[in-house]
């Protein structure tokens, strides 16, 4: 069971190690599964394999000697530093509920609390702090969907207090958490459909802002996307008298998009995850005219591993052309995909290259 072990815990912690996923002792050694050939480290979130399966390892390199793959999931072949810090951040997952001080989290990595902070932003896109928020955030939204209440899902993620969630939630729902959980329901939602040069389009508000433009080829279909977007909200059509601030914008993104006028700067209403706003909110730094490379939009939010996750992000973005995700192709030059088909992405691209 043993392979080679040097300056490593004996064989009874490494094995309490992997059975208890506990962080401290990543670093240490690392350990393969005979079964599948992968090696990972000890606080990996895999489920742990039986005791008589396991190889221990003093590192990657030794367990990749004998044969064993790195595992995705925790990153077992990342880089000590970059290594480290994944381990904190799930360390910081784990430990949401409680209050993590900078200091303590830098002894972890044996930084300082300023190269650390450094470090983890350039590697996971935000602070430390952020880091949790976002975490908390995300699973108080998961309690949500699945029914909990406000307050125990607010407890299950950590927040500590009602008035705690309600203050943090908000923020990142957009709304309040009991109109979340029940769906938008009491939100009011206002909407309107028109033709455009692309076809045509739903755009619709919240009291935040537009938190959806999206193209079609019938009204009944872009209604029941906005219906499935905001299952109980209140959705209200919307004539120029009634909601004189939509019409407005719907003109603008029509002169947009026939190329008279530049992309409008509207006010908008982004709900998704907190890496998906970062994406969205760099897509908005795009220029007109210019595209990227999923490659380089990952790399632009910080997350350069994250390749295929910031294209999800952009097959996620529910607002077209306003957050410009028809800007972002692949690395080969190809169109890539486009949510609202290629032949609106190639004709947005082409307009906008003629008329920057």
């Amino acid at each position: 069971m043993m392979a080679t072990m040097e300056k490593a815990p004996d064989e009874r912690a490494m094995l309490s190690a992997v059975a208890t996923r506990d962080a401290r002792m990543d670093g240490r050694f690392v350990y393969g599964v005979i079964t599948t050939g992968i090696y990972c480290h000890p606080s990996c979130p895999s489920r742990p394999a039986r005791p008589e399966n396991l190889r221990f390892f003093t590192d990657a390199a030794a367990a990749s000697a004998a044969g064993f793959r790195a595992c995705r999931r925790c990153r077992a072949d990342a880089p000590a530093l970059s290594s480290r810090l994944h381990t904190i951040a799930r360390f910081i997952q784990a430990e949401a509920d409680e209050v993590l001080d900078l200091k303590t989290l830098a002894s972890l990595a044996e930084l300082s609390p300023a190269r650390f902070q450094r470090a983890f932003k350039t590697e996971f896109g935000s602070s430390p702090l952020a880091f949790q928020q976002a975490f908390r955030a995300e699973r108080f939204k998961t309690a949500l969907r699945e029914g909990s209440s406000v307050t125990a899902a607010g407890h299950g993620a950590g927040y500590g207090s009602p008035s705690r969630a309600h203050l943090h939630a908000k923020r990142s729902l957009g709304m309040m958490p009991s109109t979340f959980r029940s769906g938008g329901r009491g939100e009011h939602i206002h909407f309107a459909i028109r033709q455009t040069s692309l076809g045509l389009m739903i755009m619709a508000a919240s009291s935040q802002g537009l938190c959806l433009v999206e193209f079609g080829d019938t009204e009944e279909a872009l209604y029941q996307q906005l219906e499935a977007s905001f299952p109980n909200a209140e959705l209200l059509p919307s004539p120029q008298r009634a909601k004189p601030a939509l019409e407005a914008w719907t003109l603008a993104l029509e002169a947009h998009l026939r190329g008279w006028g530049p992309r409008p700067d509207l006010p908008l209403d982004l709900r998704g995850t907190a890496f998906q706003v970062s994406v969205w909110r760099f897509l908005l730094t795009i220029p007109c005219g210019e595209t990227i490379s999923y490659t380089a939009l990952a790399a632009g939010i910080d997350r350069p591993s994250a390749v295929r996750a910031a294209a999800t992000a952009c097959a996620a973005n529910k607002i077209a052309v306003l957050v410009p995700c028809h800007r972002v192709l692949r690395g080969d030059g190809q169109l890539g995909g486009y949510r609202w088909g290629l032949a609106r992405k190639q004709a947005l691209l082409h307009s906008e290259k003629a008329h920057s």
